[in-house]
């Protein structure tokens, strides 16, 4: 009892006192705790958003890029060996059977050729847009990293990118937007 007695006094007196200040600092630090957990969770899963984003545009421009391949081949395939191929056969034919002058048969097989080159040529650019990782840029934009920071709304305003672009573009009248030195930005 003697070393319960004066002891456990202080030490209860000091136990009120901390008691009394202890849990509002404990509770706060329980706060910031879970608090942190809620942010460390968050950026988680917005890193893992990105990279989701990123996997489906890099996978939108390694088959838009294929593609641009497979088209440029056809454009090379009409433009080369129709033209070699098909030529001979299809002037014979206009000159011999329809009775045409030999330099009309050579001028309508070349204005076929042409065209169909030109469609290939028209659709490889038109898949060769892809390749430029449109929605991976604008999001990088919109956390301020690369050259089109400037350009777009921050990351948590409510605003489209996409819009923020094409007011860029309208107020640029279709030309490219300058960085520094005036050198171009390539268009999200």
């Amino acid at each position: 009892m003697a070393e319960a007695g004066p002891g456990s006094g202080r030490e209860q007196g000091n136990g009120a006192g901390q008691a009394g200040s202890a849990p509002g600092v404990a509770d706060a630090f329980e706060e910031l705790k879970d608090t942190g957990r809620a942010t460390l969770r968050a950026g988680n899963d917005a890193f893992k958003a990105f990279r989701i984003l990123f996997a489906a545009d890099v996978s939108l421009a390694r088959s838009a890029f294929g593609r641009t391949l497979a088209m440029t081949a056809v454009a090379i395939a009409f433009g080369g060996s129709c033209w070699l191929l098909l030529m001979a056969a299809l002037v014979t034919w206009l000159s011999r059977g329809l009775g045409l002058p030999f330099a009309l048969s050579l001028l309508l097989c070349a204005i076929l050729s042409a065209a169909v080159t030109g469609w290939a040529v028209w659709k490889a650019m038109g898949y060769f847009e892809h390749t430029r990782l449109q929605a991976t840029r604008r999001q990088l934009a919109r956390l301020g990293i690369g050259e089109l920071a400037d350009f777009m709304p921050a990351a948590e305003s409510g605003e489209s990118s996409r819009d923020a672009a094409e007011q860029v573009d309208r107020a640029n009248r279709g030309r490219p937007a300058k960085k520094g030195l005036g050198i171009d930005i390539t268009p999200p």
